[in-house]
């Protein structure tokens, strides 16, 4: 009897290990998903010629997604005619740097 109870609760805290993984690795698939589409925005308005410079520079995406918050950063780069654009996707206490960062590098011709 006693190893039948050690062996069910070994089971039950591997099952409450199971459910937080799975849920860090949905938030994360989710911000990086994120992440992408506001990169792609970021690169259909330059394309149209709305330009970045004056964009927000935070912000909270809308629901289902507003526990999720993203920042936008625009650098030079030692060429002239480049621009790094970064996003990054936080969510959950800040403390515990849960983020998804993406890097791109745009034409400063179509800032």
């Amino acid at each position: 009897m006693a190893v039948i109870a050690i062996a069910l609760v070994t089971l039950l805290g591997l099952s409450n290990r199971t459910i937080l993984v799975q849920d860090r690795i949905q938030k994360l698939t989710r911000a990086t998903l994120l992440a992408q589409q506001l990169m792609a925005e970021q690169e259909v308005d330059l394309g149209g010629g709305a330009g970045i410079i004056g964009s927000e520079p935070e912000g909270v995406f809308d629901e289902p997604f507003a526990d999720f918050r993203w920042q936008i950063n625009y650098e030079g780069t030692p060429l002239p005619q480049v621009r790094q654009v970064q996003i990054t996707v936080l969510w959950g206490r800040a403390e515990l740097n849960e983020q998804v960062q993406l890097t791109s590098f745009v034409s400063a011709g179509d800032l």
